[in-house]
């Protein structure tokens, strides 16, 4: 058998069919924006790798920040011991997050990250004397990961219909637009009717990603911060998607001047080396969590704060405090802007929407799956459309000439003719 065809017999990727699998692609090695297939081809990760991969592949500083951490610790459980990466890089992220948010909890991926948020959130308002606050607002067009809680907050009429009977139920206020007045009377309106039951809203600010690839105003988190505070309500950012210059700033929320009470953070942390994400809260949250019935926080995952990861993650964070990524992804989006623009108004074309690093193709209907083959074979770039979306979020790292050829690439896909919709590709 060749590797290719182990691979078919063993192995079940993700959202993906054992009947009518896709195709996959045999990757040996990766470097700088790169992929390298086990054929000597190179393919350009327009997705970084879903999201992750910033300072492009195998960077030798984070390369050699774990190497060395691998050679003292590369892993130790997080409760009753600490180490010194944990602690460095939770006194960064402290030193990053929004004011106020200073409390570190660390979690072994985004989806265990919002989840973490959101028992924190909950447990809160039990410290409190509020057991009743048990619930969360969420956004329809949003997605917060793949794990039972995270699916019951994220579009109820997206990705995770087929799950709903394993689904507690939470409230949805509508997706947010241009019509900032008309979200707020929807977030309004969701309170007004189940009053005393809402421990916080979550979202993602600015840039809703894998249900609705969605850009929205910043007045709307505004408007969040507003009526929660209104209501006595927690407000939860999910900057994992949108997070470490995405957008163009730091975090997406900057855009609107308000803070959330709780952040997660994930994805590009690590630089899409390794796994990693956490949870950061204000101290009011977590004084409050300590001051109450049970005071200890009751989350602990085996791999919390893994030695490895903090240190590759501590690494990252010197890439993105030694380089100007705003200027960056500012680049990244006039050369996406100027390229794909003409697009606008061809048949199948609904929309083209660019903002930071990140550029989405809305379409009436998917190219078929051999358009979009012949499409990342011709052009040497690795996409992976979904829903009725082709977009690319590249590398915060990747130059002109790459960008460009990735517009190319997803202008053709955009004008091949619609087919049977390809295999899905939602993710945390």
């Amino acid at each position: 058998m060749t590797a290719l065809e182990y691979d078919r017999s063993f192995i079940w990727h993700p959202y993906a069919s054992l009947k009518d699998p896709p195709p996959v692609r045999h990757v040996k090695s990766a470097h700088g924006v790169n992929l390298v297939l086990a054929d000597g081809r190179e393919l350009v990760d327009a997705v970084s790798s879903w999201w992750c991969v910033a300072h492009g592949h195998n960077h030798p500083h984070i390369i050699e920040a774990m190497r060395r951490q691998s050679e003292r610790l590369c892993h130790v459980m997080f409760g009753g011991f600490t180490h010194d990466p944990a602690i460095e890089l939770a006194g960064r992220l402290a030193e990053l997050a929004p004011r106020g948010l200073n409390r570190v909890f660390f979690a072994d991926s985004g989806s265990i990250s919002v989840e973490v948020a959101a028992k924190m959130a909950i447990q809160y308002h039990v410290s409190l004397g509020c057991p009743e606050r048990c619930k969360l607002v969420a956004l329809k067009g949003g997605y917060h990961g793949d794990t039972s809680l995270c699916m019951a907050l994220s579009d109820p009429d997206g990705m995770h219909t087929l799950f709903r009977g394993i689904m507690t139920r939470h409230f949805f206020a509508e997706k947010p637009t241009g019509d900032v007045p008309g979200f707020a009377r929807s977030l309004e309106r969701v309170f007004a009717e189940h009053p005393g039951e809402i421990a916080a809203v979550i979202c993602e600010p600015v840039f809703q990603a894998a249900n609705a690839m969605n850009f929205y105003p910043p007045e709307c988190l505004k408007e969040m911060r507003r009526i929660c505070d209104e209501n006595g309500a927690l407000l939860v950012f999910d900057e994992i998607a949108a997070g470490f210059f995405r957008t163009g700033p730091l975090w997406a929320h900057l855009r609107s001047g308000v803070a959330p009470d709780i952040m997660t953070v994930g994805k590009a942390l690590t630089g899409g080396h390794v796994t990693l994400a956490a949870a950061i809260a204000s101290e009011r949250v977590a004084g409050t969590i300590s001051s109450g019935s049970p005071s200890a926080f009751m989350h602990g995952p085996t791999y919390m704060a893994n030695p490895l990861a903090c240190a590759a993650a501590c690494a990252s964070l010197d890439l993105f405090a030694d380089a100007d990524y705003a200027a960056r992804v500012a680049r990244i989006e006039r050369l996406f802007k100027d390229s794909l623009s003409p697009l606008k108004g061809l048949r199948n074309i609904k929309d083209v929407r660019v903002l930071g690093a990140s550029a989405v193709i809305e379409v009436e209907h998917l190219p078929a799956r051999c358009d979009i083959e012949r499409v990342i074979d011709s052009h040497g770039v690795w996409l992976r459309p979904f829903a009725n979306f082709i977009y690319a979020m590249p590398p915060l790292v990747s130059g002109d000439a790459t960008v460009l050829r990735i517009a190319e690439a997803l202008s053709d896909l955009a004008k091949s003719e619609p087919g049977p919709a390809a295999d899905g590709d939602f993710h945390e």
